[in-house]
């Protein structure tokens, strides 16, 4: 936007509605510059944060992995290595289950 004659010369009204249409094209154009600074702005944001949860929720499975082995390798010296992987895969698939069952009958409320 440059700088324009003083708005108090005495003009004619076709000049000073050419004046007011080309004023508001440089405001919506500006506004819609702001819109997209803003939606690029938004869209990097959420693309770090997205990111970010993606590799929280890969650490998180990688932890519940090492846990579970762990219990495994806990119990294998008390009632056996087979057994033990049984109790913990079905204590850990039945956890699963009731989970699931409480998330079906939340969306069928």
């Amino acid at each position: 936007m440059g700088l324009r004659e003083p708005l108090l010369e005495d003009h004619s009204i076709p000049h000073l509605f050419a004046r007011l249409t080309s004023d508001a094209r440089e405001v919506a154009q500006a506004e819609i510059a702001l819109a997209k600074a803003k939606v690029g702005d938004m869209t990097a944001r959420y693309k770090a944060a997205a990111i970010y949860f993606a590799v929280a929720g890969v650490l998180a499975v990688a932890a519940l992995i090492a846990l579970l082995v762990g219990l495994i390798v806990s119990l294998a010296t008390l009632i056996g290595p087979g057994f033990a992987t049984l109790v913990v895969v079905g204590v850990t698939l039945a956890v699963a289950a009731a989970l699931g069952y409480a998330g079906v009958t939340r969306l069928s409320r």
